[in-house]
């Protein structure tokens, strides 16, 4: 049986005259099952595949279809599943011949038949990612039972065949629709570009730095979606009449701003959509503007953090405010929530950082990967500090003093760049 959990982590004691109340809410979620076994609807996967001119570098095509291969060895007998290739156009590629459904169920018989139309795949063409999504989203529609859908997208180039509008346009019409965990293979694709099309998706970005280790990521992709046996999950946060909700973040395993994603479940509550989950733990950053100080010694409940499934609360969080003239009380900052705060800094001058870099400004460049470097050492991130190394000289990390790297891989810079929004846990 599928349970959650919920705990709260704050320093609740607030200083007299003021009205930020900050937390961090640890959501943990055990026994989810399989993907489309928890009878709340059929789970359906779609594997998204770069078939572009580019794709004919040596070895990639054929590490592209391995990978596809590999992921559809991980769909579960009975799962919707098809097979999207994309250039500047999209295909369906399988299933071949679609009948009332653009999808087919899997078993032996569909996955031989969709391994044979992957290995018949060819590059050719140009690249608009948002023609794929269009049509993935089109082949999701075709399945209405279908509560879990999940697709993984593979590019290597950069989205030269269609506009920024066009592709935010194509993207905005699929929000919502499906989660998407977004994958790069080589140097010469956008970071910045996929990230916002995964985050859009509720889905992840990463780089694939060689041909050979497509497979197995795919694979791990896959057989991670499969354990998802939640379909869909709501946080939903009260707060009393008059407050604020500042901001709502996931902090853990990734950086997330979940804030404008906010729908109103009544007019005090607001819901937030997190995805499916499997067995897991993921923490969130919320912060609320209370409508006024009180007296001290008042206490006063500023949100209440719930995990809903289909409608269903599931587990609850309380944040609390009370007001103090103890400095020693107020003073105290919560570990969890300074963790996150410095995390969450660290993702955007990582970004920023390199930025500035592209641009030519190596001024700010300096100045905001010495700022990642501090945060990273501050927060033992020693993943974030150890990709740093391969960008910046380090002279001093507890002040952040750096110099710029004169000669750097653009695959080193691209390895930060994506996994700057992944977090260390807090040492408790």
């Amino acid at each position: 049986m599928t349970e959650f959990s919920a705990t709260v982590f704050q320093n609740e004691f607030l200083p007299v005259g003021a009205t930020d109340a900050h937390a961090i809410v640890g959501v943990t979620c055990s026994g989810a099952g399989r993907a489309g076994h928890s009878g709340a609807g059929d789970a359906a996967e779609v594997v998204v595949v770069d078939i572009s001119g580019s794709m004919q570098v040596p070895g990639r095509m054929r590490a592209a279809q391995d990978a596809a291969v590999a992921a559809l060895e991980q769909i579960l007998d009975g799962t919707w599943f098809a097979v999207v290739a994309g250039n500047h156009q999209a295909y369906l590629a399988y299933p071949v011949r679609p009948l009332e459904s653009w999808m087919s169920r899997m078993s032996p018989t569909t996955r031989a038949e969709a391994v044979a139309a992957v290995r018949r795949l060819e590059p050719a063409g140009g690249t608009a990612m948002g023609t794929w999504l269009e049509l993935t989203g089109r082949v999701f529609a075709t399945v209405p039972s279908a509560a879990q859908r999940h697709a993984i997208l593979l590019t290597d180039g950069r989205n030269e065949h269609e506009t920024r509008s066009e592709l935010d346009a194509r993207l905005a019409t699929v929000t919502g629709a499906f989660q998407c965990d977004c994958r790069g293979i080589g140097a010469d694709w956008e970071v910045g570009e996929v990230r916002r099309i995964a985050q859009a998706l509720l889905g992840t970005v990463d780089l694939i730095p060689t041909p050979a280790e497509m497979p197995a990521e795919f694979e791990r992709l896959m057989r991670a979606a499969m354990a998802r046996g939640v379909a869909a999950a709501e946080l939903r946060v009260w707060t009393p009449q008059g407050a604020q909700v500042l901001f709502v973040r996931q902090v853990a395993p990734e950086v997330e701003d979940l804030t404008a994603r906010r729908t109103d479940v009544n007019p005090l509550t607001g819901g937030y959509p997190t995805g499916s989950w499997g067995d897991e733990t993921r923490e969130y950053h919320v912060a609320v503007r209370l409508a006024a100080a009180r007296e001290v010694g008042s206490e006063q409940l500023a949100a209440r953090v719930q995990l809903a499934v289909g409608g269903e609360v599931r587990a609850q969080g309380l944040v609390k405010a009370m007001w103090t003239d103890d400095d020693a009380l107020s003073a105290r900052i919560s570990p969890e929530v300074a963790h996150y705060t410095g995390q969450t800094e660290l993702a955007a001058a990582i970004q920023d950082g390199l930025a500035a870099k592209a641009a030519g400004d190596e001024g700010t460049a300096t100045a905001k990967l010495g700022r990642a470097v501090q945060l990273a050492a501050a927060t033992g991130n020693d993943e974030a500090t150890a990709r740093l190394r391969k960008v910046v000289d380090i002279d001093e990390a507890a002040t952040g003093k750096v110099r710029l790297k004169q000669a750097v891989e653009r695959l080193d810079e691209m390895a930060l760049d994506t996994a700057s929004t992944k977090t260390s846990r807090v040492r408790r």
